[in-house]
C-alpha cells in the first residue's frame, strides 16, 4: 500500500544491514576507504527493492488502485502522475535510507540501535494497517475495493469484522498477494539467513541455527511489531491522539525496547555482537 510501503521498506533495508552485521564491522583493507557504494550488501538491497519490492508494490497500484492507496483513489484517473513515480522511488530510496542508517549505527558499536530501526519501520506500517488515520486502517486493508469498504460500519462487532475479514483471504487482491509473498519473502528471509550465519562463521561467533534465525525474525514482525501496533492503537481509541501516543510510546519503551526487554531478547537471539563494540570503520 501507497501509506504502508514508506515504512516496510525502510525496515527491509535496516533489517538487511542488522543481517550483515558481522560483515559490516569487520571491513578491512581497500574495502575501508571505498565507500558506501563499494558494499555488496548495500548493493544487495538496492537490487531487492528495486527488483522485486518496487515492482510488486507498482503491480498492485495498476491493478488495484482503491485497495493500494487504502481506498483513497478512485481507479487510475484519480491519481497524479507524480504520485506514481514518487511512489516507485520511495520504495527504493527508503531501503537504502533504513540500511545507510542502521550500516552507520552497526559501524558505531550500536548494534541494537539498528536493530531497533528494523522494527520502527515495521512498526509503522503495521500501525498504519491496523488503526490509519482515522482508526479504520484495518477496514480499509480488508476491503478489496471502495465498494467493499463502504459498507463497513464504523464499529464491526467480532463477528462481523471476522467474517468480512474471512471473505477478503480468497478476494482477488488476496489471491496476487499470496503469489507475490511466494517470491518476495522467502527471498528476503533467505538472505537474512546466509548473511547472519557467515558472518557469524567470519567472525568465529556462536552459530545460530536456521529455524531459530527464522523464529526470531518472524517474531520480531509479527509479535513484537505488530503488537505493539495493536496496542498502540487501542490506546488512541481509548484516550485519543494527544494522549493515546506518549502513553503508547512510554509504554513501548519500557516494555519493548529497553535493555532486559522483549526487542532485547529477541536480539541476543540472533547472537549478534553486543552494543559498545565500534567497527573499524564508520561508513560514510
Amino acid at each position: 500500500m501507497v501509506q504502508v510501503d514508506v515504512f516496510w521498506s525502510y525496515g527491509i533495508g535496516a533489517s538487511f544491514a542488522t543481517a550483515a552485521t558481522h560483515q559490516l564491522r569487520s571491513r578491512t583493507g581497500p574495502a575501508r576507504h571505498a565507500g558506501p557504494w563499494s558494499d555488496p550488501y548495500l548493493m544487495a538491497t538496492v537490487l531487492y527493492c528495486a527488483v522485486l519490492f518496487a515492482p510488486s508494490g507498482a503491480w498492485l497500484l495498476w491493478g488495484f488502485p482503491d485497495w493500494e492507496t487504502m481506498q483513497t483513489a478512485d481507479g487510475h484517473g484519480s491519481l497524479p502522475a507524480w504520485l506514481v513515480a514518487l511512489f516507485a522511488a520511495t520504495n527504493v530510496s527508503q531501503g537504502v535510507l533504513g540500511y545507510w542508517v542502521a550500516a552507520r549505527l552497526i559501524a558505531s558499536g550500536r548494534a541494537y540501535a539498528a536493530f531497533l530501526q528494523a522494527g520502527v519501520g515495521y512498526t509503522g506500517m503495521f500501525f498504519i494497517l491496523v488503526h490509519g488515520w482515522d482508526g479504520r486502517g484495518y477496514q480499509r486493508f480488508f476491503s478489496a475495493d471502495r465498494e467493499t469498504f463502504a459498507t463497513w460500519p464504523t464499529q464491526p462487532g467480532p463477528g462481523e469484522a471476522l467474517s468480512r475479514m474471512g471473505d477478503w483471504l480468497t478476494s482477488p487482491v488476496a489471491l496476487t498477494l499470496y503469489g507475490m509473498g511466494i517470491v518476495l519473502v522467502p527471498v528476503m528471509l533467505a538472505l537474512m539467513v546466509h548473511w547472519l550465519r557467515s558472518g557469524q562463521r567470519q567472525a568465529a561467533a556462536t552459530m545460530t541455527g536456521r529455524l531459530r534465525i527464522l523464529g526470531t525474525v518472524l517474531g520480531a514482525v509479527f509479535g513484537l511489531a505488530l503488537g505493539t501496533a495493536v496496542g498502540a492503537s487501542v490506546l488512541v481509541h481509548l484516550l485519543g491522539w494527544w494522549l493515546g501516543v506518549p502513553v503508547a510510546v512510554a509504554l513501548a519503551a519500557l516494555l519493548v525496547v529497553r535493555r532486559g526487554a522483549a526487542a532485547d531478547r529477541l536480539f541476543t537471539l540472533l547472537a549478534l555482537p553486543p552494543s559498545g563494540t565500534a567497527g573499524l570503520e564508520p561508513v560514510r
